[in-house]
């Protein structure tokens, strides 16, 4: 980050707690970066959090250990900001907007800034094109649209990370902007090695606050990434795909800078203003009228697996659905993406929706047949082909490792309908049965 120091340089701290230091200054505006000169030692940088009549609020990057009340602190006057230019795809950087990749300098290419209001209504476009991802339980059930914003709710514990990082290098998009909140270097390492091994590396942007960065670092990581990502798509017509993990990661640290900053807790310690926070950063997901686009896709842990816990909770009123993940698998009743049916049977083949419906209401069929079985109740021929379904469909497609196109997808979906059921058993549309029912696969 380029940084010009202000005339004016304000010193004596008021206060000094934890990470977060106030000093009394006019002129200043929230979110404006800051640098902190303590005596005999290195420049650290500051970002106001937080505005109290001449009182301002600073969290140090770097942190409050070993800040003397004599430090001084000069405001630049600007807010945040990330270089943006053709040499940052194939990049990493941190949270306060620096490479830590060990490549070129960027110091010198130009930098936008963070933030700035979502895009008007009139410049958004209905979104018509499907992101295929060639996880059927994505594709062929809940379809990825272009421009949605959609979290993956999940435990502590499941391949969530690896399931995002397949999407990621999957996806027929044109950018993949990354943005990891408080990543252990395991993971870190996974999704950088993810990228590089499937050959999208050179196409994907990396901001990257590990669990021993700075919380306010941590905080800045989905502005960057918005910020990149809406800008390739409004000035370069890309189609940009946005990963993001943990949000609930991103939501704690919120809750510990508030907590220094003494304000008043809501529910669970959160702050009131949680959902307003995730809302900022979701709507940034659009179909740009005239030029690209931004899909929003994140990670949302539920503690306790509890789907009521602030986080998710107010996650869920803003996105257009979620994808559940649980015991290693999406599971399709516990999914929603709510703009599928703006791609279903348009954007893919004519028998998509019949298709989906047909092999959820057997795979229901099954799972309550399931239970039967276990209770020891006498189960008919029906009841035996649909376990033998149920099966199939767990071994097929709900494995998030399964890799098929959709048009694949869906000709298996056929073999395996003819591997289970008779052609009336299916009630289907009898032109979709008589074109799409392979009959060499008939049940046996």
């Amino acid at each position: 980050m380029a940084i010009v120091e202000k005339l004016i340089r304000h010193t004596r701290l008021l206060e000094i707690v934890g990470d977060t230091i106030r000093v009394k200054a006019r002129g200043v505006a929230f979110g404006d970066v800051a640098l902190v000169e303590n005596p005999d030692s290195e420049k650290s940088i500051a970002k106001v959090v937080g505005l109290d009549r001449d009182t301002v609020s600073l969290q140090v990057y770097t942190g409050g250990k070993g800040l003397s009340t004599d430090a001084g602190v000069s405001f630049l006057g600007k807010p945040q900001e990330v270089v943006y230019s053709e040499n940052i795809l194939g990049r990493i950087f941190r949270g306060s907007g620096d490479p830590i990749d060990g490549g070129p300098d960027l110091s010198s290419d130009p930098t936008i800034p963070l933030g700035g209001p979502t895009v008007h209504p009139v410049m958004r476009v209905m979104p018509t094109h499907m992101i295929e991802t060639r996880v059927p339980m994505i594709d062929l059930f809940n379809c990825l649209v272009e421009s949605q914003k959609i979290p993956i709710f999940s435990v502590a514990g499941e391949p969530y990370n690896e399931l995002l990082a397949r999407i990621g290098f999957q996806a027929n998009a044109d950018v993949v902007v990354f943005g990891g909140m408080g990543l252990i270097f395991d993971d870190f390492h996974f999704f950088r090695s993810a990228f590089e091994e499937h050959g999208v590396f050179h196409r994907t942007v990396m901001f990257v606050n590990q669990a021993s960065d700075p919380l306010v670092e941590r905080l800045l990581i989905p502005d960057m990434a918005l910020a990149v990502a809406e800008k390739m798509a409004v000035e370069e017509n890309k189609r940009v795909l946005v990963l993001l993990t943990d949000m609930t990661a991103y939501a704690d640290a919120m809750k510990e800078i508030a907590v220094a900053q003494e304000r008043i807790p809501a529910v669970r310690g959160y702050m009131g203003d949680l959902y307003t926070q995730l809302a900022q950063r979701y709507e940034k997901a659009c179909d740009f009228k005239g030029a690209g686009s931004v899909t929003i896709l994140t990670v949302t842990t539920m503690p306790g697996d509890d789907v009521t816990h602030p986080v998710p909770d107010n996650t869920g009123y803003i996105t257009e659905g979620q994808f559940y993940l649980h015991n290693g698998v999406i599971d399709p009743f516990g999914s929603l993406s709510r703009l599928k049916q703006h791609v279903i049977g348009k954007a893919t083949r004519e028998d998509h929706g019949q298709i989906m419906n047909t092999m959820i209401r057997f795979y229901s069929g099954g799972v309550e047949t399931q239970k039967k079985q276990d209770m020891a109740f006498e189960l008919s021929a029906l009841d035996r082909k649909l376990l033998k379904f149920a099966r199939l469909f767990r071994e097929r497609f709900m494995d998030i490792r399964a890799n098929l196109p959709v048009i694949e997808a869906l000709d298996l979906c056929w073999q395996t309908l003819a591997e289970c059921f008779e052609p009336q058993e299916l009630l289907m549309k009898q032109a979709l049965v008589e074109k799409y029912y392979p009959e060499d696969r008939r049940a046996g």
